[in-house]
C-alpha cells in the first residue's frame, strides 16, 4: 500500500457489526505499527470536496489477539451533524479506509500505579471501546491478574446502547468474580441496570454498593474515557471524595481521555 500524507495508510473494510441504527463497528486491516491496549488512531475519509476529515478512535481489540495488531476494530456513532461517522457508517466490506500509521494515548495498563489493586474503567457511549481492549489484554496474559477487582462502568441512554454484551459476559466469567460490569441508562428503566450520571452515582455511593467495592485513595485507581462533560463532572466528583489527578510527575487516583 502506498504511503498517505499526514501519517496515514490504507487500510480494507474486513467486517462490519450493526448495533442500532447509529451505532456501529468496523473491523479494519492496515499496515499500521504496533501499539497498546488502551490506544487509539486516526480514520479518515475524503469529504464531499475532496477534503481528508480525520478523527480519533480507540481500537475495541487488544493488539495481542490471534490475528495480529494490524486487525483493528472500531466502535462508531454516526453523528448525523459529523463530517466523517456518516461516511464511516456508510462503509462496506471491501472499502478502503485511511488509518493513522502510529498510534497513541497514555490510557494504558503501562500507565497504572503498581499500588493500584481496583482498577475503576468509567465510560460513556463509545468510550467503551478502549477499556474492552485492556480487559482482553489481562485476559490474555499467562501471569496472575494484577488487580484484586475490576470494575467496568459503561453509561448509555438507552438499552440498546449497550454493545459488546456477549464479548463482556467471557470477561466475567474469565475473571471469575474480579470483573464488576455495571450499566447505568439515563433514559429507561432497566433492570439490573443503575439509572442516573456517573458523577452523582460515584458521589451518592451507588457505584460502591452496586459491585460491593469500596473507593481507597490507596488502592483505587480510575480511567475516565467519555464526552468531556462526563469527564470534567466525573474528575470534579473524584476530587470532592479525596482523590487526585495522576500524573507521571506526581502519581494520583485517577486519569482520563476526552473522547472527542
Amino acid at each position: 500500500m502506498t504511503e498517505l500524507p499526514h501519517g496515514l495508510v490504507a487500510g480494507t473494510v474486513v467486517n462490519r457489526t450493526d448495533w442500532n441504527h447509529q451505532l456501529f463497528s468496523i473491523e479494519v486491516k492496515a499496515p499500521i505499527s504496533p501499539y497498546l491496549a488502551g490506544q487509539f488512531t486516526k480514520l479518515g475519509l475524503e469529504n464531499d470536496q475532496g477534503e481528508l476529515v480525520r478523527r480519533a478512535y480507540s481500537m475495541v481489540n487488544a493488539p495481542s489477539h490471534t490475528k495480529g495488531h494490524q486487525h483493528l476494530e472500531f466502535l462508531i456513532v454516526k453523528d448525523s451533524d459529523g463530517q466523517l461517522s456518516p461516511k464511516l457508517h456508510q462503509l462496506q466490506q471491501g472499502d478502503e479506509v485511511f488509518v493513522g500509521r502510529n498510534p497513541s494515548g497514555f490510557m494504558t495498563l503501562e500507565e497504572i500505579p503498581s499500588t493500584t489493586q481496583d482498577l475503576w474503567m468509567l465510560s460513556t457511549g463509545t468510550a467503551i471501546g478502549p477499556f474492552l481492549s485492556l480487559l482482553e489484554q489481562l485476559q490474555q496474559q499467562e501471569t496472575p491478574l494484577p488487580f484484586e477487582h475490576l470494575i467496568l462502568v459503561h453509561a448509555v441512554r438507552t438499552k440498546a446502547d449497550l454493545t459488546y454484551q456477549e464479548r463482556i459476559q467471557t470477561f466475567i466469567q474469565h475473571f471469575q468474580g474480579a470483573l464488576h460490569y455495571v450499566p447505568i441508562i439515563s433514559r429507561e428503566s432497566v433492570a439490573g441496570a443503575l439509572r442516573g450520571r456517573i458523577p452523582s452515582l460515584l458521589l451518592g455511593g451507588d457505584l460502591e454498593q452496586a459491585t460491593s467495592v469500596t473507593i481507597n485513595k490507596e488502592r483505587s485507581f480510575f480511567y475516565l474515557c467519555g464526552n468531556p462533560e462526563m469527564v470534567r463532572d466525573t474528575s470534579a466528583a473524584l476530587n470532592q471524595l479525596g482523590l487526585e489527578k495522576h500524573l507521571r510527575r506526581k502519581p494520583g487516583q485517577f486519569s482520563s481521555e476526552n473522547y472527542w
